[in-house]
């Protein structure tokens, strides 16, 4: 355990399970009270029970300001204020452009971006006051490159990015670092998901679809959620407080 992290208070949206959990787990060993927030109360639940004495679990909509509020106001009495916030909520839906309506687009919007500024919103005060922080937003290597059929989530991804950048100079002299982790195709739900769509679309085998999202890896695999979680920590620490606005791919070299 780090002593210098020990009894500090992170919030990790999307907690409940994948990146979020393997994140939230990677904190706790090295010393954090994590709140992890979910929309499923059980999943955050089952995941909080898992270190009671370290973990909590809160729900919450990230798009809702209003939810979210009340999500802080009752991880804040439990763990006290939040140093360290890793927004990971997300989702992936695909479709090609011209049947990409406006309620795909903007479920895009409130999930992975929206819901970025909403939760940063509700925790930056806190921090300020603080005098330290530290703020990792899990994006994905489609904030720095296009993919095909997933123009929605592109764009949304690539926004956050932009945020990620925009905000690390807009507190570079306050003590809060900000600062995105963009994974590949990792071994989750969401690429779980994907590979069940393509194959109920095409009725290809579904070992064959799945090589297919790992052949985008230069290193021939799928990230593993404890990679992402490894990134996420060290950006928490205090060891990284000189990097700010950096947007780190986690892919084996698939964007550099």
């Amino acid at each position: 355990m780090s002593m210098a992290m020990d009894g500090r208070h992170a919030l990790v949206t999307g907690g409940g399970r994948g990146i979020g959990a393997a994140i939230a787990l990677r904190l706790v060993a090295e010393g954090w009270r994590v709140t992890v927030l979910g929309r499923s109360l059980e999943s955050v639940r089952a995941m909080a029970a898992r270190h009671p004495e370290r973990l909590h679990a809160v729900t919450a909509d990230v798009a809702d300001a209003v939810q979210v509020g009340y999500a802080l106001t009752d991880a804040q009495a439990r763990f006290g204020p939040v140093q360290a916030l890793i927004n990971n909520a997300g989702q992936a839906e695909s479709a090609p452009f011209l049947k990409t309506d406006a309620d795909l687009w903007q479920r895009m919007l409130a999930v992975n971006l929206t819901g970025v500024m909403v939760c940063t919103q509700a925790v930056l005060p806190g921090m300020l006051d603080g005098g330290w922080g530290r703020i990792v937003n899990v994006a994905s290597t489609a904030g720095l490159a296009g993919y095909a059929y997933v123009t929605a989530y592109c764009a949304a991804k690539h926004g956050v990015i932009g945020l990620t950048r925009a905000l690390a100079l807009e507190l570079a002299t306050k003590g809060v670092t900000v600062n995105a982790v963009c994974p590949g195709y990792t071994d989750t739900d969401i690429v779980r998901t994907g590979v069940a769509r393509v194959v109920a679309k095409t009725g290809r085998d579904p070992q064959d679809v799945r090589a297919e999202f790992m052949k985008t890896n230069p290193q021939g695999r799928l990230v593993t959620p404890e990679e992402v979680a490894d990134a996420a920590a060290w950006l928490c620490g205090e060891g990284a407080g000189a990097l700010t606005g950096l947007s780190l791919p986690i892919c084996g070299g698939e964007v550099m």
